[in-house]
């Protein structure tokens, strides 16, 4: 049997928020078949992320919609398709030629490695 279900992301809940609060946030929005809050191995607290199953995609986008940007005191709900990564900064970095005097512009120098004896 196929199923639509759709696992979003979910980072800057509270982190005293537990698995049933994290549940009446999401269920207005669509069935949740699924909810994880990651916690920290040695002391059992939640690290403040986790992930919500949603039953579909419907539901998901939804609770994306309502949730994502939602302030919870100093935190900021950020929601989203859990295979979806944030946009990345891209810095380009261009390589500088060296020149020579007499020469507008030459490849760059290449460093031999020196051998090590056997």
């Amino acid at each position: 049997m196929q199923t639509n279900q759709v696992k979003l992301f979910v980072v800057g809940f509270p982190r005293e928020m537990d698995e049933m609060q994290l549940a009446q946030l999401f269920s207005p929005y669509g069935d949740i078949e699924l909810l994880t809050i990651v916690r920290d191995q040695q002391n059992g607290r939640s690290k403040g992320y986790g992930f919500v199953h949603m039953k579909d995609q419907s539901g998901a986008e939804q609770a994306i919609n309502a949730l994502n940007g939602l302030q919870f005191g100093q935190r900021k709900l950020e929601v989203r398709i859990a295979d979806q990564q944030p946009a990345p900064v891209v810095h380009q970095v261009v390589p500088q030629r060296l020149v020579q005097p007499g020469r507008e512009t030459s490849a760059p120098v290449k460093k031999k490695r020196p051998r090590l004896p056997k």
